[in-house]
Formats: C-alpha cells, structure tokens, sequence
C-alpha cells in the first residue's frame, strides 16, 4: 500500500450493517427510515471531503454463511454463489446510495470489488486515481464490504471496517467513524451488566488493559467481532487514522462524532 496523502481534513463514515438493515425478517430489508435520518446528520455537518462505506447486514452474511464462498470456492456453482453475493450487495449498495441522494448528498455508488486485490485476507492493492477523482470533484463514494479476489485464497470478505480505514489512509483523512449499535468500548457487556462503564478512550497509556478486557471476557465483543475490530482501529491509529465508535441508532449521535464531540470511544496513538 502506498503512502497516505497530505491530511485533507474530512471523515470516513462506516455504517454498520446491523444499524442500516432489518437482521430479524429472514430477508434482505433496508431501514431506509434509519438510513434517512442518518443521511440527514451527515449532511448537516458539511465537512467533506465525505466517504461512505457500508457493511452488509442481512444482504450479504446469509449468502455467505449459506454457501461458504468466504472459505473456499468450489466449481461452477461455488462461482455463481460469489457472483450472487455481489449482486445481493450491488442491490443493497444502490438503495443506501438512493436514499443518500433524497436527502441532499451528492452520493456516487462504487464497486470496491474492481478497486481492491487481496492476498492472505489482507489488502495487497487498492486503485485510488478514480476515487481521488471523484472526491476532488465534490462527490461522495458510497462503498460496501463484499466477497473479493484474494490472489491465495481466490475469494475473501473484504469488510466495511477494514476498507474504510485503508481508504482514509489513501485520501489523507485522520478519522474513522464507526456508526455501530453499540455505544463505543466497554468494560463490561452492557447487554448483561447496566452498570458496564464506557471506555471514552483507548490508545497508548490503556491499550494493554483494554486488550486484556477483549481478550478474557465476551463484553466487548458484543457486535460479534468487537475483538478484532478494535485490535485493527489500534493499528491504524498508530498510523495517524483516528477512529470514533458510536451508537448510530441514536438519533444525533453520527453527526455529534462527525462535529468531533466526545461521545462513543475515540481510539487513538
């Protein structure tokens, strides 16, 4: 990966898939009003440049789970699963991008599987002359996490959190906001335990604690992967990409982490 370009200011926004879709239909469905509100909280706040990547939700993990694509790939019919995957994804991509457009942001669809090589499930080659295009012409990219090409591998999922922090590191943006269903870190499952404090701050003076918490205890893993997502905002902090998690089903909270307000877990270096 090359690198990063001078600090344009602006924010990379991941909206997780479990705020923007319905899990409990047993279908594909967008909260198209949630996704509307949250559209209107990023367009409120005016600082650009602004990317948008967006998680799969109920579009993409049943497929995946369904067939096993992000294992292996086998024959004909294993091919046509991971080309239904992209579609399911497509699909959901275009309706987030839609309502985006309705509510005033100048929302350009991208398909990250034609911009991103893998190898080993890590990002080996990102093209970024398009997208720096479009960012410098005023547009706003609206990527998703999908099934991509891994050179070992032959298919990967190429996930919203990590493509959004790859991407900051190549426009030069410092902050990484993570629009989740969880509040940011906590000390304890607040599912579990109401008392649970917030960790308002991870980074260099409490990583080994926090570290410690992730690794013995279930409570902060409670977006199904909590683990291992801190662990990677750890490492691109200690590149200089900031990244804010926060409650999105919140009303306000999105656009409150975008203006830089303390609220959520910032982790930083």
């Amino acid at each position: 990966m090359t690198e990063k370009r001078k600090n344009r200011g602006g924010v990379v926004v991941k909206l997780g898939g479990s705020v923007i879709t319905q899990k409990s239909t047993g279908r594909p469905a967008v909260r198209r009003g949630v996704v509307g509100r949250l559209a209107g909280e990023m367009a409120s706040c005016g600082r650009a440049p602004l990317i948008i990547v967006h998680g799969a939700g109920s579009f993409g993990h049943t497929i995946v789970k369904k067939t096993g694509i992000d294992r292996k790939i086998e024959g004909m019919e294993g091919l046509r699963s991971w080309s239904k995957a992209q579609l399911v994804q497509n699909d959901l991509n275009l309706q987030v991008t839609s309502i985006l457009l309705k509510k005033g942001i100048a929302a350009f669809a991208c398909q990250p599987t034609g911009m991103v090589v893998l190898k080993a499930g890590r990002v080996k080659h990102l093209a970024m002359p398009a997208l720096r295009g479009l960012v410098s012409a005023g547009l706003v990219p609206v990527l998703f996490g999908v099934p991509a090409y891994d050179e070992e591998r032959g298919c990967t999922i190429l996930s919203g959190d990590v493509l959004a922090p790859a991407l900051a590191h190549h426009l030069g943006i410092e902050l990484v906001v993570h629009a989740t269903d969880v509040d940011g870190v906590f000390e304890a499952d607040p599912a579990v335990n109401r008392k649970a404090a917030r960790i308002p701050v991870v980074g260099r003076k409490n990583w080994r604690k926090v570290r410690g918490l992730l690794g013995s205890s279930r409570s902060i893993d409670v977006t199904g992967g909590m683990k291992g997502k801190v662990a990677s905002m750890v490492t691109w902090a200690r590149k200089g990409i900031k990244a804010r998690i926060v409650d999105a089903t919140v009303p306000g909270r999105l656009k409150e982490a975008i203006q830089g307000k303390k609220v959520g877990t910032l982790i930083e270096w």
